[in-house]
Formats: C-alpha cells, sequence, structure tokens
C-alpha cells in the first residue's frame, strides 16, 4: 500500500511539472508575439532639387526596427504611376535595418512635382507617408 501511494505521489509530481512546463512554454510563446515593432526612418522626405526633364531618379529610404517584435511591411504605395518602389518583403528583425528604394521617372513631366509614399506595415504606428519632390525643368 506505501509502494502504490509513494508511486502515486511521484506520478502526480511528474504530472504536475510538466503542465507548469508547457504553461511556461506557452507564456513565452504569447510574450513573443505581443511584442511590437517600431519602424524608425532615417527620413521622412527627400528633395532631389532642379532636375532636367527624362531623368530617372533614385532614392532609398532606410529604416530600423526600434522595437522588441519582427517588423513586416505590408504594402509600400506611391501616389503616381511614375514612381515606382521596391522594397524586401521578410521580416525585419528587432534592432535590424532595411531600405525602400523609390524611383522616379521624371519623363513627360514639368515644375514641381511631390510624390508621397504609403508604407504599411505591423508596427505600432502602422502607416508611414513617405514624400520625394523635385522640381522638374524641361530646359536645364
Amino acid at each position: 500500500m506505501k509502494t502504490t501511494f509513494f508511486t502515486f505521489l511521484i506520478a502526480a509530481g511528474v504530472l504536475i511539472s510538466c503542465g507548469q512546463s508547457r504553461n511556461n512554454s506557452a507564456q513565452n510563446a504569447d510574450d513573443s508575439d505581443s511584442a511590437t515593432a517600431v519602424i524608425t526612418f532615417n527620413e521622412y522626405e527627400h528633395s532631389f532639387g532642379t532636375v532636367r526633364e527624362g531623368r530617372k531618379l533614385r532614392h532609398t529610404f532606410t529604416f530600423e526596427n526600434t522595437g522588441a517584435g519582427s517588423l513586416v511591411i505590408q504594402s509600400v504605395r506611391t501616389t503616381c504611376g511614375c514612381t515606382v518602389p521596391r522594397y524586401d518583403r521578410k521580416p525585419v528583425a528587432s534592432g535590424k535595418a532595411g531600405k525602400i528604394e523609390v524611383e522616379l521617372d521624371t519623363s513627360g513631366r514639368n515644375g514641381m512635382q511631390s510624390q508621397t509614399i504609403t508604407v504599411t506595415s505591423n508596427a505600432t504606428v502602422p502607416v508611414v507617408i513617405l514624400r520625394i519632390t523635385a522640381d522638374v525643368s524641361r530646359t536645364n
């Protein structure tokens, strides 16, 4: 009878400790899932100055994930088909950097051009607005 009771106590202790281990693992997974990303750009606006019409202008906006969770860029949209964005769709780990490259085609344009780039991500501020400007001249 004593051995049966002792065996039961050992089995109960093992089951309880396994349950606690699983609960801790689940809690740690919940903590990492709730960690948020923070997207911080080095600059939010870039001016190309005065340029001749017909040029393709390129600029790279760099950012860092200053939050604790992984950053995922969900979309990058521009206000005009003359501006094309390029970005990596892989998650950016905490403390790591990423970039968004934009190209503005000035063909057929004249005067002050201002294009908006809308970045949507899973960051604490989910929408960030970037801007590029250029004063396009046909006789430069």
